[in-house]
């Protein structure tokens, strides 16, 4: 169990200017990622090393992002004015994960442009969008073609600031020795504030950049 990527709700110039915007400040060169059919929204991804990644998303004026938990979730954060959504986690195995959490994991897919399939299995938005100090949890079918793919190597996350209480989060992501940091660090602040991913730190070759 590890940081898989950070999510980030389109601003309201849209996917492609925020996308390009994000990828300036910590120089990375945005993939075009595709279409979610099942979720209503559509991402451009910005690839790291260490097999992380930044999601940046839109929802689409379709029929599934009203009825798919995480369109709704991507809407809720962009008619909000855009940011950070979450982070997501990922697991060898989604079925433990969906026997503690007592919830069934759904299937998700997307086409890139260049006719590559991602496939994965999913659980937790619910849980997110109820108390977003919370990842949810991710299973990739091929790691072969993880949206990381094609890094640079030069840009890592260094840490995540969260606004929540660690013990609900530590608690949420089950035995303690089966999660694994990956050199990121982690700062709680206002436990009884507003819960949600305040602000992302990236090492650059230029040094350390906070969004």
């Amino acid at each position: 169990m590890r940081v898989d990527h950070v999510s980030y709700a389109a601003e309201p110039d849209g996917l492609k200017a925020t996308a390009e915007r994000l990828s300036k400040l910590i120089g990375v060169t945005p993939v075009d990622g595709g279409v979610h059919p099942r979720f209503g929204t559509r991402n451009v991804i910005l690839p790291l090393a260490k097999d992380h990644y930044v999601e940046v998303v839109e929802v689409l004026d379709h029929p599934a992002s009203d009825k798919a938990p995480f369109g709704q979730a991507v809407r809720a954060r962009s008619e909000a004015g855009g940011g950070w959504i979450g982070w997501v986690v990922a697991v060898d195995d989604i079925k433990p994960v969906e026997l503690r959490l007592g919830r069934e994991s759904v299937d998700g897919y997307r086409h890139r442009p260049d006719g590559t399939e991602l496939k994965w299995r999913q659980v937790g938005i619910k849980g997110l969008m109820a108390d977003p100090q919370v990842p949810y949890f991710i299973e990739w079918d091929d790691m072969t073609v993880h949206p990381s793919a094609g890094a640079d190597g030069h840009v890592h996350i260094d840490h995540l600031e969260i606004a929540g209480d660690p013990s609900r989060v530590r608690e949420w992501l089950g035995p303690e020795d089966t999660f694994d940091k990956g050199g990121i660090n982690f700062t709680f602040i206002a436990p009884h504030g507003t819960p949600g991913l305040m602000s992302v730190t990236f090492e650059t070759p230029d040094g350390k950049v906070t969004i």
